[in-house]
């Protein structure tokens, strides 16, 4: 194995991450109760929306928030497909099963959550200081997918978790034929679906009671 060596750039950027890093840490390191409301304790997934667009600007800016959440040797498998326009919903309705048709239809974006099982040709520029990253996932098909899939899924979190920080509301949903899908948006390429998520501005009159979470104490141990 070839030990990675840091050119003079990288150990500047090195520096510099390491300064960053300890500087946000020296402020208020913990979110307010509302910010933490919004994001998870209190925030449904939502069924109906409102008629209220989703602007580029807005999408991009998630994008950006997105792509800085951390993957497994910065592999980022993940692509999305955000689907706005109602040719490409249409496109999705095909693939959908039927209780998601009307909810997909009425959401401003529905976005694909995809896995790109060539990430790994994109290592050299995503890893550059580990010359031996690509190598690792050549001819190993099983740690590919694992990679792929279990980053991919972490990177739709990541999204999820940004669009409420925006002040989107979200609605996740695994009801559809992957495979279709795969056909109508994916084709030609090593890219597979995982999951879709519909984004926008949520009709509140459209949720129901929140369900029954469990306890620390019975999923969770301390060793």
């Amino acid at each position: 194995m070839t030990t990675p060596k840091f050119t003079n750039a990288q150990l500047a950027a090195i520096e510099s991450a390491q300064k960053l890093a300890s500087e946000l840490k020296q402020g208020n390191t913990t979110l307010d109760e509302h910010a933490l409301d919004l994001i998870i304790r209190e925030a449904r997934s939502h069924n109906g929306w409102l008629k209220k667009d989703v602007s580029d600007d807005l999408l991009k800016q998630l994008y950006d928030i997105v792509k800085m959440g951390s993957t497994s040797m910065n592999t980022c498998p993940a692509r999305f497909i955000f689907i706005r326009s109602e040719q490409g919903k249409q496109r999705l309705k095909k693939c959908l099963a039927p209780l998601n048709v009307d909810k997909v239809l009425a959401a401003p974006v529905t976005v694909i959550i995809g896995y790109d099982l060539d990430f790994a040709q994109h290592m050299p520029k995503l890893f550059a200081h580990n010359p031996n990253a690509q190598s690792l996932f050549a001819n190993n098909e099983k740690l590919t997918l694992d990679t792929a899939f279990r980053n991919g899924t972490l990177q739709g979190g990541y999204l999820m978790i940004a669009a409420r920080a925006l002040g989107l509301d979200i609605g996740p949903m695994s009801g559809f034929n992957n495979a279709a899908a795969d056909e109508a948006f994916f084709a030609g390429t090593n890219i597979k679906s995982n999951f879709l998520c519909s984004l926008g501005y949520g009709d509140t009159s459209k949720i129901f009671q929140r369900l029954p979470r469990f306890e620390f104490d019975e999923v969770c141990e301390l060793i």
